[in-house]
């Protein structure tokens, strides 16, 4: 990740999960416990949340795993970030780590299922940079095991697209403003939302990377997408 988006992320590290929760009207809770149940189907005893930010989803992962002996390692660019969720007790069997998300410092096969949850778009300089990121993440997946992507997506329907764009553009910076007061994070984070992809091209980009069996799950009408692919 860009020095400059790890910046950002620590000026809106306090106020971020509060912010999240009302502009998704609290949907991104569930879309979390979402992705964890379904990683708890892979199973495995070494897991990765990428990108964790505040631990919001490491401490989703860590409330699935019914093992004793099953870690959860949670890496960020941003020391605010994992600070913070050290501080909130997301679990006991999560390690934190300090890590770049394009040069992961695992060796090749380490990892049962891998996650990233609402951080894929800011790896998405240009579509080449985005498939060394995925491939990054393919490399240290153990065959046959998992990875799952929770991220804003793009309706299928025109008109539904362009509300949800629309909604984008006048709430995304304002409100994130008014709680957070960083005004650049919210500029560059309602800038990414609408030029992420869709649900079928982030499909693609997941096979170009190497990935089999990729599949997805469309949430409140096309607007984010849980993807689950293997190694």
């Amino acid at each position: 990740m860009k020095k400059g988006i790890e910046i950002i992320y620590s000026e809106v590290a306090p106020t971020y999960e509060l912010v999240n929760h009302i502009l998704t009207f609290g949907l991104d809770i569930y879309w979390r416990r979402k992705t964890a149940k379904l990683a708890q189907k892979k199973g495995g005893k070494l897991w990765l949340d990428i990108c964790s930010g505040t631990g919001e989803l490491a401490k989703n992962l860590s409330k699935q795993s019914n093992i004793n002996n099953r870690w959860i390692l949670a890496v960020d660019g941003s020391l605010p970030m994992l600070s913070l969720a050290k501080k909130k007790g997301t679990g006991k069997n999560i390690l934190f780590s300090i890590a770049d998300a394009g040069r992961l410092p695992f060796n090749d096969d380490t990892f049962d299922v891998i996650t990233i949850g609402f951080a894929a778009r800011n790896l998405n300089f240009n579509s080449a940079a985005f498939l060394n990121y995925l491939r990054e993440f393919r490399r240290i997946l153990k065959p046959g095991g998992l990875f799952l992507n929770l991220e804003t997506s793009q309706p299928g329907k025109k008109w539904i697209k362009k509300i949800f764009h629309g909604y984008v553009r006048s709430m995304v910076r304002p409100i994130g403003h008014l709680i957070s007061g960083s005004k650049a994070g919210y500029a560059y984070l309602s800038f990414t939302i609408p030029r992420f992809y869709g649900a079928g091209e982030l499909s693609d980009l997941l096979v170009r990377a190497d990935f089999r069996d990729v599949e997805y799950i469309q949430l409140f009408l096309g607007t984010a997408a849980i993807h689950t692919a293997e190694k």
